[in-house]
């Protein structure tokens, strides 16, 4: 049976309860992370706008490691750092930077990571993502770039800072000694891209390895790589949705009982 067949495209989990189904791939998505090298135990954020309310947040509760994550225990905060509903407390950086940067900026997901590759590339003072192979061609144009690291963010001004950089249409933001951030419609898509971007970067951190110059695309086969002039078969948005549905099916054979 083909991947994209009647079955395979099923959600996983489905439920017409859309407040539960964020909940659901947001759950996901960190056990996801854990999977995928991106995680650093209980730090780190991920974060999804309630459904219906513009000013409340979906967060795994501090503490609880992302492989443990569950749908039912995620709580949800304010920008005051109220816990609205569930049980525990919000990290203060995932207030002081995720509010700000989902009112600013009306991304529904944010995802903030310190994952390796991506890392290892932000530490080096020429840390620009080079177009330089098909996949990191995707986000050219699409990157914003931190390059002065005040250190912990202890309060909403940080936020607003960071999201400034994004304006513009700006998805991926670079924080140079920290780490990376995605921003997103979905929980599909916003992964999607940080799973992207963590390849993109490891072969450029690779390449750069060998001391040899790197050959970068020029803007002509980019522009055809990100506008090509064929229709394609699988629109954008359902490679999103395809792409997390199998990555939710993995972590249903690896580590099930985020949908609990």
């Amino acid at each position: 049976m083909s991947p994209t067949s009647t079955s395979a495209q099923a959600p996983a989990h489905h439920t017409d309860d859309p407040v539960w189904q964020a909940k659901v791939h947001l759950a996901a998505a960190l056990r996801m992370a854990v999977m995928h090298d991106f995680d650093e135990g209980i730090d780190n954020h991920f974060t999804v706008v309630v459904p219906g309310r513009e000013d409340q947040y979906l967060i795994s509760p501090f503490g609880v490691h992302w492989s443990e994550a569950r749908a039912s225990t995620m709580m949800v905060f304010n920008e005051a750092g109220e816990t609205l509903e569930g049980e525990g407390v919000v990290e203060l950086s995932a207030q002081s930077i995720h509010a700000p940067v989902h009112r600013l900026t009306g991304a529904k997901v944010v995802l903030h990571t310190h994952q390796p590759w991506a890392l290892a590339l932000n530490m080096l003072k020429a840390n620009r993502l080079l177009p330089a192979t098909q996949t990191a061609a995707f986000f050219d144009g699409t990157i914003a770039y931190d390059d002065h690291y005040t250190g912990l963010a202890a309060d909403l001004t940080e936020g607003e800072r960071l999201s400034q950089l994004m304006s513009g249409g700006k998805t991926v933001l670079f924080m140079k000694n920290h780490g990376v951030m995605t921003i997103g419609d979905t929980v599909a898509q916003a992964y999607r891209r940080l799973y992207k971007l963590e390849k993109a970067c490891r072969t450029q951190v690779l390449a750069m390895g060998t001391g040899q110059p790197l050959n970068v695309l020029t803007e002509s086969v980019i522009q055809r790589i990100k506008n090509p002039s064929h229709q394609d078969r699988h629109p954008r948005s359902e490679r999103e949705r395809l792409f997390f549905e199998a990555m939710m099916r993995v972590v249903d054979r690896l580590n099930p009982g985020y949908a609990d």
